[in-house]
């Protein structure tokens, strides 16, 4: 191929300005509305391919974004695929393995039969419906099968996330575990599409049987999540040492990146694939620091992301290829087999059914995953224009529909509130305890009397709880809790430390403002509103220094009670 000339140069980066400008805009404005980010940068994409400036100025569109021909379109698709590369390293980094391990039976029935029932739902449609939804005639129907039935089974662990923390109940017992269920499915189902992916037998790279695919996807898999690992936890210790930071580092991960990359291109399956593991053994390591995992997370989010998802829409005329059937059959499966999965997997743990089904509607969220699942798939020839079209607006619907579906499964007709669980008896104004630990007993010893129980027994459950994942917040707070069987109301102790105490909290500031929160083990709800009500009480650190700065607990009250009902965001 012929070097750039000076005309395609200057398109290039004209094309990338028009693109990324537009897809960060439309981005931001989705934010604004409290929707995904990535229904903006679909939408800038859309706005500027064959759909919508295709019509109207269809040679000015050519011309900005040739996408079938030519250096330019090469450039451009290149870009494209380092920026989905660099995408699956950041999602691969947010898994925690252990949390998966932590939630034990619970996360895994809710993410095992989550996917199974999807899975079996969305194979038996594709196989008795293959015309309907647009699958590829020359395609393996086999392939096309398996494909169809794992997009809908798979969970978007980022939106999923997004989504309890807008609620204000990502570290409550049920958001960790719609999180590990959320990270099961992600693994899982990354295998399962690497294997399809190999089977498509689109990579003429090397020529292997399908059955050295299979294994050399497993066990490399396999690999990464076990001494992979342990060699990049190792490494990172050494780098940060002995070379530049956070130079040394970053390049570290970028070539460790493209090296796992180009391995599971070589073997057939996609590039994408090795950068999700390489990910997923990084994030694993307790020596990434926060700093660097952010400026990775923000650097590729914010400028690789919507370049990549705005070139989906100059890929596709989503007027022309919106068939109305095709989308309501894919939406409708899509709905019915995850929230069904996942409410009968929490009812197999005997969770409440209002929580169960809250559980369903969240996990139903997918978003990004799927439609990089089907970008792929309508790449290689697996499925048509009309299908990729109907996964993107069932991927945008789920995502946008999850959140408020949840909150509305949850909602009880009088919520409960910080404020109104609060007693002068159960508030400590300076704690003397330093550490952790002690901190719980001091805390605990305060609602034995009212929870009718030995203090050791409050301590030792909400350490127990504290094991899982650390309870401390932003702004120096710190919430420390745990569900006791026969527990007649929730209990709350309140205490104040003038020193701060470390609970691990994301922006490292120690606690001093700490609420110990224990609600009945047959009441997920209480513990859910009263999370999100504290969520929104810290949303303003104005509210913090107030109850910090008080002289006493009746100004403390005051603070919570004026908050209250102003709606959780």
């Amino acid at each position: 191929m012929s070097p750039l000339s000076h005309h395609e140069i200057l398109l290039l980066f004209i094309s990338l300005a028009v693109l990324l400008g537009l897809a960060r805009f439309l981005g931001e404005i989705c934010r604004k509305l409290r929707q995904p980010v990535v229904v903006g940068e679909i939408l800038a994409g859309v706005i500027l391919g064959p759909t919508i400036l295709g019509r109207f100025a269809p040679e000015l569109q050519h011309h900005l974004f040739p996408i079938a021909e030519g250096g330019l379109a090469a450039v451009i698709e290149g870009i494209s695929i380092l920026a989905i590369v660099l995408f699956l390293l950041v999602a691969g980094m947010e898994v925690d393995l252990s949390v998966v391990w932590r939630q034990g039976t619970a996360a895994l029935s809710v993410g095992a039969v989550g996917m199974i029932v999807p899975f079996g739902l969305g194979a038996l449609v594709a196989a008795t419906m293959p015309g309907l939804l647009g699958g590829a005639g020359e395609t393996d129907s086999v392939v096309f099968v398996l494909f169809f039935a794992t997009a809908l089974s798979i969970s978007a662990l980022p939106v999923v996330a997004k989504i309890l923390m807008d609620l204000g109940i990502y570290r409550s017992d049920l958001g960790m575990i719609m999180v590990a269920a959320a990270i099961f499915n992600d693994i899982v189902g990354w295998i399962i599409f690497a294997i399809i992916l190999g089977m498509m037998g689109t990579v003429k790279v090397v020529a292997m049987p399908i059955w050295m695919v299979i294994l050399l996807t497993l066990g490399f898999a396999i690999l990464m999540l076990t001494v992979g690992r342990w060699a990049i936890n190792r490494a990172l210790p050494w780098l940060q040492a002995y070379a530049s930071w956070p130079g040394g580092v970053l390049g570290f991960i970028a070539v460790g990146t493209f090296i796992c990359a180009a391995f599971t291109e070589w073997i057939g399956v996609h590039a994408i694939f090795g950068a999700f593991l390489f990910g997923v053994a990084l994030g694993d390591s307790k020596h990434l620091r926060a700093k660097t995992r952010e400026a990775l997370d923000q650097f590729i989010s914010f400028l690789f992301v919507p370049l990549f998802f705005a070139t989906i829409g100059l890929k596709v005329d989503f007027l022309a290829n919106f068939h109305f059937v095709t989308v309501g059959v894919v939406c409708v499966v899509a709905f019915v087999g995850k929230v069904g999965g996942c409410w009968a997997g929490a009812r197999l743990c005997k969770m409440p059914n209002k929580e169960s089904l809250a559980i369903g509607c969240g996990l139903n969220a997918r978003g990004a995953m799927e439609i990089i699942l089907g970008l792929l798939a309508l790449q290689a020839g697996v499925i048509g224009q009309e299908l990729f079209v109907a996964l993107v607006v069932m991927a945008i619907l789920t995502s946008m529909l999850s959140g408020p579906l949840m909150e509305k499964v949850l909602k009880r007709q009088k919520p409960m509130t910080i404020a109104a669980n609060l007693s002068s008896k159960q508030f400590v104004s300076a704690l003397a305890a330093v550490g952790k630990r002690q901190v719980l007993d001091e805390m605990a010893a305060v609602l034995s009397g009212p929870a009718k129980m030995p203090a050791e027994e409050i301590s030792q459950a909400v350490w127990l709880r504290e094991q899982l994942i650390p309870t401390g917040l932003s702004h120096r707070v710190a919430v420390p809790h745990a569900r006791i069987a026969g527990l007649a109301k929730p209990l709350i102790a309140l205490g104040r430390s003038e020193h701060g105490i470390d609970f691990d909290a994301r922006d490292g500031k120690p606690a001093q403002l700490l609420l110990m929160i224990l609600t009945s083990k047959d009441d997920n709800g209480a513990q859910l509103q009263l999370l999100a009500d504290l969520a929104h009480f810290i949303n303003n650190e104005a509210n913090v220094e107030r109850v910090l700065n008080a002289a006493g607990f009746t100004e403390i009250l005051a603070a919570f009670s004026e908050t209250q009902g102003q709606g959780h965001g």
